[in-house]
């Protein structure tokens, strides 16, 4: 049966995965609406997560994750603007601490969950990574590793580091009244131009078998492109706005199909795994802090193991150093979304050993 000159079978599958992006745009409304920092990808993620643990929901297809990961990459690479490549020849001790302290972060947390949970190190290292959620959630979907777990842990995180680091910078002393910097919009031209680069570079890491090519080609022409003062601006808010909101439902999406004596056992190992990154994350911004001559909530706020938008929306909303904060995450995500598709390059997943949260993973998208 054909409607509208569809098979019936197609409008089926395209009504119910409306329904997915109903929902979790709705969660992404809800926490926007409550005022919650990365509302939209945050609340998203919950909704969908917390639906689809009630009622089964079909996972979006490799499409929609294709498209996201291509505008996500687009939108992270726009931070790449001249004034914070400039920033980043002003803390050259800091920075050199940073990436130390990313490499101590990953080998301690990752040798937690693979001693502890037992979990191969390929999930191991993707759950340990410091921020870069949709990059290690791009590599998670081409490596064939567990998404579903390494969701868990890795949204733990970053949903702990939102609600309750505020409170700990003000306890620090932070200091106030940094302005909240205006975001330009591109025009339809320039967003043109920029996916359709970002497309044309990750065919090109596709050929050379990089992991997560689309991700990764759209952030490095995104950024070399506004490195340059080529492109100013980032994709429009309301692309910004749909990009959180598909990224929430896909993560949200697969911590629902892992079973739920599993995920009732991974609580434990994210609160284990908190408390390692975070500890030696803390334990490297003290120095730097003290080096560089800022506050130590920037510190806190530039070494936190947490998404680049949610610690520039933090960085934001307490009055920090915006431009110490965000080339540090900048300089993190650019770290990892390059180094990580090479230390993996060589490693699959693997069947889990016999221990805790050590289950099947769930399929990727469209899969």
């Amino acid at each position: 049966m054909r409607v509208f000159g569809y098979p019936s079978s197609r409008l089926a599958i395209l009504g119910r995965e409306a329904v997915v992006i109903a929902i979790a745009t709705a969660g992404g409304a809800l926490f926007a609406t409550l005022g919650m920092p990365a509302a939209w990808l945050s609340g998203s993620m919950l909704m969908s997560t917390a639906v689809a643990l009630m009622w089964p929901l079909p996972a979006l297809r490799r499409p929609w994750f294709d498209s996201t990961m291509l505008l996500s990459g687009t939108i992270l690479g726009s931070a790449a603007t001249p004034e914070a490549l400039a920033a980043l020849g002003r803390y050259p001790a800091s920075l050199l601490m940073l990436l130390v302290g990313v490499a101590a972060i990953m080998l301690a947390t990752g040798a937690y969950l693979h001693r502890v949970a037992r979990w191969p190190w390929i999930d191991a290292l993707l759950a340990a990574a410091p921020g870069a959620l949709s990059t290690v959630l791009a590599i998670a979907q081409e490596k064939g590793a567990n998404i579903g777990r390494i969701s868990v842990i890795q949204l733990f995180r970053l949903l702990v580091l939102v609600a309750f680091l505020p409170s700990l910078m003000q306890a620090t002393g932070a200091s106030a009244g940094a302005p909240v910097p205006v975001v330009t919009a591109v025009d339809p031209a320039a967003m043109l131009g920029l996916t359709m680069a970002g497309l044309l570079t990750g065919l090109c890491f596709e050929r050379i078998g990089l992991a997560a090519p689309l991700m990764f080609g759209a952030t490095f022409a995104s950024a070399v492109l506004h490195s340059m003062g080529l492109v100013e601006g980032s994709l429009p808010m309301p692309v910004q706005i749909a990009v959180q909101i598909l990224l929430g439902s896909t993560m949200g999406g697969r911590v629902a199909h892992i079973p739920r004596a599993e995920l009732r056992g991974l609580f434990p190992l994210a609160i284990g795994g908190f408390a390692v990154s975070m500890g030696v994350a803390f334990l490297f911004a003290w120095p730097a802090a003290w080096l560089t001559g800022v506050p130590y909530a920037s510190g806190m706020a530039a070494f936190a193991p947490g998404g680049l938008e949610a610690m520039a929306m933090l960085a934001f909303a307490m009055g920090l150093d915006t431009l110490y904060v965000g080339s540090h995450h900048l300089v993190r995500f650019v770290v990892i979304g390059l180094s990580m598709p090479l230390v993996l390059m060589r490693m699959k997943g693997e069947a889990p050993e016999t221990g805790r949260g050590g289950g099947a993973g769930p399929p990727g998208p469209g899969r």
